[in-house]
C-alpha cells in the first residue's frame, strides 16, 4: 500500500514550531485537535537527542521505554511523518531517549472517525489503555506489515 501524505486530510506538526523536544504540554497541543485516520503527524527533532516510541496507555503513565510494537515501533530520523492508518483509538507515543518522558515528551492522541467516509485501514488493532495502534511512516511507502 502507498502511503502519500497529498491523500491525508490533515497533516500536524506534533508541538507546532516547537517541535518534539522537552518543556512542551503535548497533551494541552492534542485538546483541540481532531485526529482521523490518513492523517500525517509530524515529528521534528534533534536525530539522536529524542525519539518516537509508540507504546501503550500504561507504558505511556509510567514512562517504561519499550514499544508495544517492537523495533516498528520506534522512530529516530528527526523528522518522522507518521500516517495514521486507525479509524478510531488512542495512539500514545513517548520519546525514550534519557528523562525525556519524565520531562514531559508523551502524548496521547484521540482519534476519532472521519466525518467523510476513510478507506480501509490496514491495521486494526484493538483501542485499550495496552494496545496503541500504531502509525504508519509515510515516507512514500511502507516497508513493514502494520
Amino acid at each position: 500500500m502507498i502511503c502519500d501524505p497529498v491523500d491525508a486530510a490533515n497533516v500536524f506538526t506534533v508541538g507546532d514550531d516547537m517541535g518534539w523536544t522537552t518543556g512542551f504540554d503535548y497533551q494541552a497541543w492534542a485538546e483541540d485537535k481532531q485526529f482521523h485516520v490518513k492523517d500525517v503527524l509530524v515529528f521534528n527533532y534533534p536525530q539522536g537527542f529524542h525519539n518516537v516510541l509508540v507504546v501503550n496507555g500504561s507504558s505511556l503513565t509510567n514512562c517504561v521505554k519499550e514499544s508495544a510494537f517492537g523495533t516498528s515501533g520506534t522512530f529516530e530520523s528527526g523528522q518522522d511523518n507518521l500516517e495514521i492508518q486507525i479509524k478510531s483509538g488512542n495512539i500514545f507515543v513517548i520519546s525514550s531517549v534519557g528523562q525525556d518522558c519524565e520531562n514531559g515528551m508523551k502524548l496521547k492522541m484521540t482519534v476519532t472517525a472521519s466525518p467523510a467516509p476513510a478507506r480501509a485501514s490496514s491495521l486494526s488493532i484493538g483501542d485499550s489503555e495496552e494496545n496503541s495502534p500504531i502509525p504508519a511512516p509515510s515516507s512514500g511507502y511502507r516497508s513493514k506489515p502494520w
